[in-house]
């Protein structure tokens, strides 16, 4: 029955889209976020919707006049210097060939349709349907596993949607503290009262599910992303006192083993798991140094790397033929790109708050845009804060997530050009300086 409902969902939205190319950008968001077809139990199940929703969307993409160009923004230039450089260091790869074009080829796929959906979301009300599908595509998993931790007091962990990047527990409590503050825009964006009621419970549960993943650092990334919540809320105070009952509370829920494992942050030596992330850290920081241009290219949890680049002596015995995935998003780009892939990747957020700034004052200068544009790109501004701070001890650097936030700044710059260039006046033309137009704008001196 799933499988049927969820093959005729499709078909459906694939229809409208030969007609509203958008949807088809909405419908790949959803796909690809979600996994929906993972929750089936037929023939469903093995479908590539998410690639049938590519090719149909690069299609009429490419037949339809419903669209923008590619917003050249400093975000977006940044963001192809940083593709074009992890396409350099691949060619000076330690892994196999076949294994770096495949991650290659998954990582540009995302980019690929990450400037499609920019190029077919052109008004504000397609952003806002936009930011729906993305939030609810992964607090989906976070409302069911908030109920299911509080119904259960909190005995097990909460997972992610099987198949994806979030498939994880670690990785999709980061991803819910990435869209709370989503949940939140939208919350104080919604002139609907029962919405507003409706989302403020997805945010409670998303806080229980983000706890019942018992991920260490998600509790960290919560914190900071709370913290900045409260400071960048429409109300400070009162958005802080709220966050701090729900989460204190949300807390104090959890069985006594969620306490014990969560105080392992402060005796992390004496945790293996915790010390394979740090003998890892020092492999990569080894591989960067001895290649600090390139680093060692897509694929670095690899035998190879391991054997030449790992320290052995003293207590990094017990590692010892071991490799790991990088559990970092920082020492992920370094040892796989280098010094200077780490030095795009860091820009291109740090640009994407920067450039958030600016919208938000710019914003406030438009009546259209004012209510909600400038909130917008606040509560972008803490899902960066969530993200970095999550990704600290997550292999997330390719996580098509934190992209769509970025892009959120994207679509409001060319909202924003767009309303700049409507306003200027078409007749706003200098006189010529020859000709009957500039003789009878220059007056005439008597007796010349």
């Amino acid at each position: 029955m799933r499988d049927l409902a969820l093959s005729a969902v499709v078909a459906v939205l694939l229809l409208v889209a030969l007609k509203h190319p958008v949807v088809g950008a909405y419908l790949y968001t959803w796909v690809s976020l979600m996994n929906p077809h993972k929750l089936t139990f037929g023939f469903a199940f093995n479908v590539p919707f998410a690639q049938i929703a590519a090719i149909t969307t690069l299609g009429m993409l490419l037949l339809t006049r419903k669209r923008q160009p590619l917003p050249l923004t400093g975000i977006v230039v940044v963001q192809l210097l940083l593709l074009a450089w992890m396409s350099v260091t691949s060619f000076s790869a330690f892994a196999p060939s076949d294994s770096v074009f495949e991650r290659w080829v998954f990582v540009f796929k995302i980019h690929v349709m990450l400037f499609a959906t920019w190029m077919l979301v052109t008004d504000a009300k397609q952003l806002r349907v936009l930011i729906w599908v993305v939030t609810l595509s992964v607090c989906f998993f976070g409302i069911k596993g908030g109920v299911w931790t509080v119904l259960t007091g909190g005995g097990g962990r909460v997972w992610g949607p099987p198949g994806g990047m979030l498939q994880g527990n670690n990785e999709l409590a980061v991803g819910l503290v990435i869209l709370m503050p989503m949940l939140y825009y939208l919350r104080e964006t919604t002139p609907h009262r029962w919405v507003r009621h409706l989302l403020l419970f997805f945010m409670v549960t998303c806080a229980f599910s983000i706890l019942g993943s018992q991920s260490r650092g998600a509790l960290l990334a919560l914190a900071s992303m709370a913290f900045f919540l409260g400071l960048k809320g429409k109300q400070p105070v009162r958005t802080s006192v709220l966050l701090v009952v729900l989460v204190v509370g949300a807390i104090a829920f959890m069985p006594e083993n969620w306490s014990s494992r969560m105080g392992t942050i402060r005796t992390y030596q004496e945790d293996t798991s915790a010390m394979s992330r740090i003998w890892t850290w020092i492999t990569l920081w080894n591989a960067a140094v001895d290649h600090p241009l390139t680093g060692v290219g897509f694929m670095a949890d690899n035998q190879a790397v391991f054997q030449r680049y790992a320290p052995l002596d003293g207590q990094w015995h017990i590692f010892a033929g071991a490799v790991y995935v990088a559990h970092s998003i920082y020492f992920q780009i370094l040892g796989e790109h280098g010094f200077v892939g780490l030095g795009l990747f860091l820009l291109l957020w740090l640009t994407t708050w920067v450039s958030a700034n600016r919208v938000s004052r710019r914003a406030r200068e438009h009546a259209e845009f004012a209510s909600w544009m400038p909130l917008l790109m606040r509560m972008v501004q803490v899902s960066l804060v969530g993200y970095c701070a999550g990704g600290a001890f997550l292999s997330l650097g390719y996580l098509d997530l934190p992209y769509y936030i970025m892009g959120f700044v994207v679509l409001c710059q060319a909202l924003l050009r767009r309303q700049a260039a409507a306003a200027t006046p078409a007749a706003a033309v200098l006189p010529q300086r020859s000709g009957p137009a500039y003789a009878q704008a220059v007056p005439r001196v008597p007796g010349r």
